[in-house]
Protein backbone atom coordinates (compact mmCIF):
# COMPACT_ATOMS: atom_id res chain seq x y z
CA UNK A 1 0.00 0.00 0.00
CA UNK A 2 1.62 3.04 -0.98
CA UNK A 3 1.06 5.91 1.28
CA UNK A 4 -0.49 9.09 1.16
CA UNK A 5 -0.53 12.52 3.18
CA UNK A 6 -3.99 14.51 2.29
CA UNK A 7 -3.12 18.00 3.88
CA UNK A 8 -6.51 19.93 4.56
CA UNK A 9 -8.15 22.56 6.01
CA UNK A 10 -12.23 22.67 7.03
CA UNK A 11 -12.61 26.32 5.49
CA UNK A 12 -12.17 24.61 2.31
CA UNK A 13 -15.14 23.59 0.72
CA UNK A 14 -12.57 22.25 -2.34
CA UNK A 15 -11.01 20.13 0.61
CA UNK A 16 -14.42 18.95 1.68
CA UNK A 17 -15.44 17.54 -1.91
CA UNK A 18 -11.83 16.01 -2.39
CA UNK A 19 -12.03 14.48 0.56
CA UNK A 20 -15.16 13.31 0.05
CA UNK A 21 -14.36 12.09 -3.64
CA UNK A 22 -10.86 10.20 -2.61
CA UNK A 23 -12.21 6.98 -2.26
CA UNK A 24 -14.20 6.48 -5.20
CA UNK A 25 -11.89 8.35 -7.40
CA UNK A 26 -8.75 5.69 -5.62
CA UNK A 27 -10.70 2.51 -6.30
CA UNK A 28 -8.90 -0.60 -6.59
CA UNK A 29 -5.59 1.56 -5.95
CA UNK A 30 -2.98 0.14 -3.15
CA UNK A 31 -2.67 3.15 -0.68
CA UNK A 32 -3.27 4.32 2.86
CA UNK A 33 -3.82 7.87 4.05
CA UNK A 34 -2.85 10.06 6.46
CA UNK A 35 -5.05 12.97 7.44
CA UNK A 36 -3.09 16.28 8.27
CA UNK A 37 -5.09 19.63 9.07
CA UNK A 38 -2.85 22.60 8.52
CA UNK A 39 -4.20 26.22 8.56
CA UNK A 40 -4.19 27.91 5.01
CA UNK A 41 -4.55 31.26 6.40
CA UNK A 42 -0.66 30.62 6.88
CA UNK A 43 -0.37 29.39 3.62
CA UNK A 44 -2.00 32.60 2.09
CA UNK A 45 0.32 34.80 4.19
CA UNK A 46 3.40 33.34 3.23
CA UNK A 47 2.86 33.38 -0.82
CA UNK A 48 1.20 36.84 -0.45
CA UNK A 49 -1.97 35.71 -2.00
CA UNK A 50 -5.86 36.45 -0.41
CA UNK A 51 -8.02 33.65 -0.13
CA UNK A 52 -10.82 32.94 -2.76
CA UNK A 53 -13.77 34.52 -0.19
CA UNK A 54 -11.46 37.68 0.31
CA UNK A 55 -12.53 39.02 -2.87
CA UNK A 56 -16.00 38.94 -4.07
CA UNK A 57 -16.36 38.19 -7.64
CA UNK A 58 -14.28 35.09 -6.91
CA UNK A 59 -16.07 33.76 -3.68
CA UNK A 60 -19.27 34.26 -5.70
CA UNK A 61 -17.55 32.18 -8.15
CA UNK A 62 -16.18 29.66 -5.80
CA UNK A 63 -19.40 29.06 -4.05
CA UNK A 64 -21.27 28.52 -7.25
CA UNK A 65 -18.66 26.19 -8.89
CA UNK A 66 -18.50 24.32 -5.26
CA UNK A 67 -22.21 23.81 -5.34
CA UNK A 68 -22.46 22.42 -8.90
CA UNK A 69 -19.42 20.21 -7.89
CA UNK A 70 -21.52 18.93 -5.28
CA UNK A 71 -24.80 18.46 -7.51
CA UNK A 72 -22.40 17.00 -10.34
CA UNK A 73 -20.68 14.43 -7.74
CA UNK A 74 -23.56 13.20 -5.91
CA UNK A 75 -22.39 15.41 -2.40
CA UNK A 76 -24.40 17.02 0.31
CA UNK A 77 -23.07 20.48 0.60
CA UNK A 78 -24.67 23.82 2.37
CA UNK A 79 -22.82 26.84 2.11
CA UNK A 80 -21.75 27.82 6.31
CA UNK A 81 -24.07 30.76 7.97
CA UNK A 82 -20.66 32.37 8.62
CA UNK A 83 -17.68 32.16 5.87
CA UNK A 84 -14.62 32.97 6.02
CA UNK A 85 -14.41 31.89 9.49
CA UNK A 86 -11.86 30.81 12.27
CA UNK A 87 -10.87 26.99 11.60
CA UNK A 88 -8.48 26.84 14.54
CA UNK A 89 -10.88 25.29 16.65
CA UNK A 90 -11.87 22.87 14.36
CA UNK A 91 -8.47 22.10 13.34
CA UNK A 92 -7.00 21.94 16.92
CA UNK A 93 -9.89 19.20 17.76
CA UNK A 94 -9.51 16.80 14.55
CA UNK A 95 -5.64 16.75 15.65
CA UNK A 96 -6.64 16.07 19.01
CA UNK A 97 -8.87 13.10 18.14
CA UNK A 98 -6.53 11.24 15.71
CA UNK A 99 -7.11 12.28 13.26
CA UNK A 100 -9.02 9.61 11.26
CA UNK A 101 -11.08 9.23 7.74
CA UNK A 102 -14.41 9.06 10.76
CA UNK A 103 -12.95 12.22 12.32
CA UNK A 104 -12.64 14.36 9.56
CA UNK A 105 -15.47 12.97 7.96
CA UNK A 106 -17.43 14.49 11.18
CA UNK A 107 -15.56 17.31 11.52
CA UNK A 108 -16.11 18.44 7.71
CA UNK A 109 -19.98 17.47 7.31
CA UNK A 110 -20.54 19.57 10.44
CA UNK A 111 -19.11 22.51 8.72
CA UNK A 112 -20.39 21.82 5.41
CA UNK A 113 -23.65 20.33 5.69
CA UNK A 114 -26.69 22.12 7.36
CA UNK A 115 -25.56 25.30 6.34
CA UNK A 116 -25.02 26.59 9.43
CA UNK A 117 -22.13 28.23 11.55
CA UNK A 118 -19.84 26.06 11.74
CA UNK A 119 -17.64 27.47 14.73
CA UNK A 120 -20.88 28.57 17.05
CA UNK A 121 -19.67 27.93 20.77
CA UNK A 122 -22.46 25.01 21.60
CA UNK A 123 -22.33 23.66 18.16
CA UNK A 124 -17.95 23.12 19.22
CA UNK A 125 -19.21 21.69 22.45
CA UNK A 126 -21.40 19.89 21.66
CA UNK A 127 -18.87 18.27 18.37
CA UNK A 128 -16.34 18.21 20.82
CA UNK A 129 -18.60 15.81 23.50
CA UNK A 130 -19.52 13.92 20.56
CA UNK A 131 -15.58 13.15 19.39
CA UNK A 132 -14.31 12.84 22.52
CA UNK A 133 -10.86 13.65 21.35
CA UNK A 134 -8.02 11.95 23.29
CA UNK A 135 -5.79 15.25 24.09
CA UNK A 136 -6.75 18.13 25.21
CA UNK A 137 -7.98 20.90 21.82
CA UNK A 138 -6.60 23.73 23.54
CA UNK A 139 -3.46 22.57 24.90
CA UNK A 140 -0.14 23.73 23.49
CA UNK A 141 0.74 20.03 22.68
CA UNK A 142 -2.15 20.30 19.89
CA UNK A 143 -1.02 23.95 19.06
CA UNK A 144 2.55 22.82 18.51
CA UNK A 145 1.06 20.13 16.20
CA UNK A 146 -0.65 22.46 14.08
CA UNK A 147 2.19 25.02 13.50
CA UNK A 148 4.11 22.28 12.72
CA UNK A 149 1.99 20.87 10.01
CA UNK A 150 1.77 24.18 8.36
CA UNK A 151 5.59 24.84 8.64
CA UNK A 152 6.53 21.38 7.21
CA UNK A 153 3.73 22.23 4.27
CA UNK A 154 5.52 25.71 3.47
CA UNK A 155 9.15 24.04 3.57
CA UNK A 156 7.35 21.23 1.14
CA UNK A 157 6.03 24.05 -1.34
CA UNK A 158 3.17 23.61 -0.34
CA UNK A 159 0.71 26.20 -1.24
CA UNK A 160 -3.51 25.71 -0.92
CA UNK A 161 -5.74 22.78 0.06
CA UNK A 162 -6.27 19.79 -0.62
CA UNK A 163 -2.80 18.97 -1.14
CA UNK A 164 -2.43 15.27 -1.65
CA UNK A 165 1.28 14.01 -1.64
CA UNK A 166 2.42 10.61 -3.06
CA UNK A 167 6.26 9.90 -2.76
CA UNK A 168 7.04 13.62 -2.72
CA UNK A 169 5.05 14.85 -5.34
CA UNK A 170 2.07 16.68 -4.59
CA UNK A 171 -0.93 17.44 -6.33
CA UNK A 172 -3.33 20.09 -5.73
CA UNK A 173 -7.01 20.40 -6.02
CA UNK A 174 -9.83 17.73 -6.24
CA UNK A 175 -9.08 18.13 -10.17
CA UNK A 176 -6.22 16.55 -9.84
CA UNK A 177 -7.78 13.12 -7.89
CA UNK A 178 -7.57 11.56 -11.64
CA UNK A 179 -3.71 12.73 -11.98
CA UNK A 180 -3.07 10.87 -8.54
CA UNK A 181 -4.74 7.90 -9.27
CA UNK A 182 -2.72 7.37 -12.45
CA UNK A 183 0.39 8.52 -10.48
CA UNK A 184 -0.85 5.31 -8.33
CA UNK A 185 -1.45 3.26 -10.92
CA UNK A 186 2.38 3.87 -12.23
CA UNK A 187 1.71 6.00 -15.49
CA UNK A 188 4.30 6.19 -17.58
CA UNK A 189 3.91 10.12 -18.20
CA UNK A 190 5.20 10.71 -14.63
CA UNK A 191 8.75 9.04 -15.62
CA UNK A 192 9.31 11.09 -18.89
CA UNK A 193 10.59 14.35 -18.43
CA UNK A 194 7.79 16.93 -18.00
CA UNK A 195 6.93 16.40 -14.64
CA UNK A 196 10.95 17.99 -13.69
CA UNK A 197 11.40 19.95 -16.35
CA UNK A 198 8.63 22.05 -15.43
CA UNK A 199 8.95 22.27 -12.13
CA UNK A 200 12.15 24.00 -13.15
CA UNK A 201 12.25 28.00 -12.17
CA UNK A 202 12.00 30.04 -15.04
CA UNK A 203 12.63 33.74 -15.99
CA UNK A 204 9.19 35.60 -17.09
CA UNK A 205 7.48 39.14 -16.47
CA UNK A 206 7.82 40.02 -12.50
CA UNK A 207 5.43 42.93 -11.03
Amino acid sequence: MKPLVFRFDFISPFAYLAFERLPQVLQGCSYAVEYRPLLFAGLLRQWGQKGPAEIEPKRAWTLRHVHWLAQQHGIELDTPAVHPFNPLPLLRLALACGPNRRVVETIFRHVWVGGMDAVDAQRVAALRAALSPARDPDGDEVKRALRQHTEEALAAGVFGVPDIELEGRHFWGLDALPMLRDALQGGAWFEGPAWQREGQPRPGIQR
